[in-house]
């Protein structure tokens, strides 16, 4: 991020709230970039200000995970004066819709830099507190009529211009973020709802219908190899994320393989750097073809960690996968194929208690899985349209714990974007604590050449 911005945002306790959490003590020694620049005597200084630029930095994660919880109000004679869509990346519906409500075809930003460099998704909230505001023509957040922060939206990738050889844009087939993941929705298909157990939390197959003129589509093989292979010749394609709806097992294991073979064939990697995602195979054996095939990891997502509220939030899970303890069976056994650190799942942070999805996230990394507890979002057109998620403190004292846990397990920040391709407020912790920023900015992650 380059732009200059005078104002930097307010203290820990400007939000309400935030002022129960305290900052816990540091898992390990900051490295700070200035001590070989600097005398001995300096390092009380040198500490000082290292221990001021992280909490500069804890405030803008506590400010991007409010943004999350909140959303951002705006007027469309304000989102007019940005080149959303041409020059910065609109809101592309491939999978899910995570606004308030659906907005048809208006084009919304999708996302921002804060001042101090933490990537931030743009969640529409007509009700917000917080609003987006124009000043000499550049972005501005309010809250109520307190100036918070100047951002600066992400520039559209222009491989999104480019077509497949039989016309259709790469648009409609994946998004490409700013560490270098390719993100693929092969579908926004969810089987379950043919039997009314979809997963309460979620509203792929309303979104599926609220953008059909997206083109959400199921895309073939060919065309994620097509894309691939496109991004790996500009060096954007550092890992990939295959993803989508629920769909019958033997349907999901060929489609997968299929997809792999079009990513060797077009783009001539051995290995490929990315993550399959996939549900709980009755048969573990199945997890083996995924490696072979040469997806370097491997995510399962069992979504809460209480049993009895899985049972209820995840009625088609529970059916169709053998039920949460399967899934976790399967979850150890992708570790005894892909490796400690190679396989990563989520929890759905904010249907269940605090301790349960804590808990969760650190028998999970003993096992050797990375599990994220990304915040609840009640979604348009889900079951659960309508509910609150907890507050943003909640979700910053979860986010600083799980980071810890990742932390004190001997995880590293390439094997939690290997495990998810994207900047969560989960990665912005582990590297704070890990001293990864430099004064009072924390640079972009992008994956290594490889």
């Amino acid at each position: 991020m380059t732009t200059s911005v005078e104002q930097q945002p307010a203290p820990l306790a400007y939000w309400p709230g935030f002022g129960r959490y305290q900052d816990p003590e540091p898992l390990f020694r900051l490295r700070d970039r200035s001590d070989a620049r600097k005398p001995a005597s300096s390092g009380a200084k040198i500490r000082e200000q290292a221990y001021s630029d992280k909490q500069t930095l804890l405030a803008e994660l506590a400010l991007k995970i409010d943004l999350v919880v909140q959303g951002i109000a705006l007027d469309l004679g304000v989102l007019h004066q940005f080149a959303i869509g041409t020059k910065y990346l609109e809101q592309i519906h491939l999978l899910f819709d995570m606004d308030r409500e659906h907005h048809g075809d208006v084009e919304l930003p999708a996302a921002f830099y804060l001042p101090h460099g933490l990537f931030t998704a743009f969640r529409w909230d007509p009700d917000s507190r917080y609003r987006l505001r124009a000043e000499d023509g550049q972005p501005v957040l309010y809250r109520g009529e307190q100036r918070v922060a100047a951002i600066e939206f992400y520039r559209r990738p222009a491989l999104l211009d480019n077509k497949t050889g039989d016309g259709e844009s790469f648009a409609h087939i994946a998004q490409f973020g700013p560490e270098g993941n390719v993100g693929i929705f092969y579908s926004n298909e969810c089987d379950l709802k043919h039997t009314g157990d979809d997963c309460r939390y979620c509203n792929i197959n309303s979104t599926a219908a609220a953008y059909r003129e997206q083109n959400i589509f199921l895309k073939t093989p060919r065309q994620v190899g097509e894309v691939f292979a496109a991004a790996h010749a500009q060096g954007r394609a550092g890992h990939i994320n295959v993803t989508g709806g629920f769909i019958p097992e033997r349907r999901e294991v060929d489609y997968y393989l299929d997809v792999a073979d079009e990513i060797k064939s077009r783009s001539g990697v051995k290995e490929i750097h990315g993550t399959a995602v996939i549900g709980a195979p009755l048969d573990l054996r199945i997890i083996d073809k995924y490696r072979e095939a040469g997806y370097t990891t491997i995510a399962l997502n069992l979504e809460i960690w209480d049993r009895d509220i899985f049972k209820a939030i995840c009625p088609g899970k529970q059916k169709r996968c053998g039920g949460w303890d399967h899934w976790v069976k399967a979850l150890e056994y992708a570790v005894s194929v892909f490796g400690r650190g190679k396989v990563r799942s989520n929890l759905v942070a904010g249907i269940e208690p605090k301790e349960s999805v804590l808990r969760g996230v650190e028998e999970l990394a003993a096992k050797g899985v990375i599990c994220f507890a990304g915040a609840w979002c009640p979604n348009p057109g889900s079951a659960l349209e309508g509910h609150r998620t907890p507050e943003a403190a909640w979700h910053y004292d979860l986010t600083l714990k799980a980071a810890a846990i990742f932390a004190q397990h001997g995880y590293t920040t390439l094997e939690l974007y290997d495990a998810l391709g994207a900047s969560s407020p989960f990665h912005d912790a582990f590297r704070i604590n890990a001293g990864e920023n430099v004064a009072d900015q924390l640079a972009q992650w992008t994956y290594p050449s490889r």
